[in-house]
């Protein structure tokens, strides 16, 4: 795991924007995963610019979203459907049949969970997975637990998330209380996992990464045994990180 820390949000934006480009030129027919929130919404921004500006090519790539709240229809402006039309498809040559995110409109929640999982395993690994995290650790909606769930499954926010994610509804009351969400065993199947924390809010999260036990009771930590994470924080999450952890970053 790497840890790179800059000093605003603007310069990570840039730099993730880098290595998606890079990742998007090399495997042009690739598999990518998105991420959905505050966090990457400049990333998104940047790598529309260069779609249009430089000719940056999605057409041959498939898309695939961590999850999706259960009980919002795809045009509802607070699906994660909307969002990434609203903040990437929109705006870039993607191929529509090819933009994958779990249908939290589905009349069976359980069932669209189990056919999301086998469109997963369908598929080649993610050649990059962009993660944000939440307060308690939380990637895509895999909230803490007992133990970790590895497939494609319904689960229950936390009332924390809801909370903190009421700031994208009218009330805190407007927030589904559930989600299907891309179990631990999808996201550990990208090839690349770019892991983005912005604030001070993130300091614990990030800080877990770096010497806290792999658990459940903080899901992020399970990448901790993948192979090729990068970690793009600005200073404020990273001030718990120790001076030794700072010296390392590259």
């Amino acid at each position: 795991m790497k840890f790179i820390i800059m000093d605003t949000k603007e310069q990570i934006d840039l730099a993730v924007a880098d290595v998606m480009e890079a990742e998007l030129r090399k495997h042009s027919r690739g598999v990518f995963g998105f991420a959905t929130g505050s966090s990457p919404k400049g990333v998104y921004k940047e790598l529309i610019r260069r779609h249009k500006e430089e000719g940056l090519d999605f057409s041959g790539i498939t898309t695939i979203n961590l999850d999706e709240y259960v009980g919002l229809d795809m045009s509802h402006r607070e699906s994660y459907h909307s969002f990434m039309n609203e903040y990437l498809f929109d705006h870039v040559n993607v191929d529509r049949e090819k933009v994958h995110i779990p249908d939290g409109g589905a009349q069976d929640p359980e069932a669209e969970a189990l056919r999301f999982e086998a469109l997963i395993q369908e598929l080649e690994p993610a050649a990059v997975q962009i993660l944000g995290v939440g307060v308690n650790g939380h990637i895509g909606f895999n909230e803490p637990a007992e133990s970790f769930t590895v497939p494609t499954h319904v689960t229950e926010l936390t009332q924390q998330t809801m909370e903190v994610n009421s700031r994208f509804f009218d009330s805190v009351e407007e927030v589904p209380h559930e989600a299907i969400t891309m179990g631990v065993g999808g996201i550990m199947r990208a090839s690349k996992i770019i892991f983005i924390a912005l604030g001070k809010a993130k300091q614990e999260a990030v800080k877990a990464l770096e010497d806290g036990s792999v658990t459940p009771g903080n899901p992020s930590t399970i990448l901790k045994v993948h192979p090729d994470v990068t970690v793009f924080c600005d200073r404020e999450a990273a001030a718990l990180l120790q001076l030794e952890d700072l010296n390392r970053i590259k």
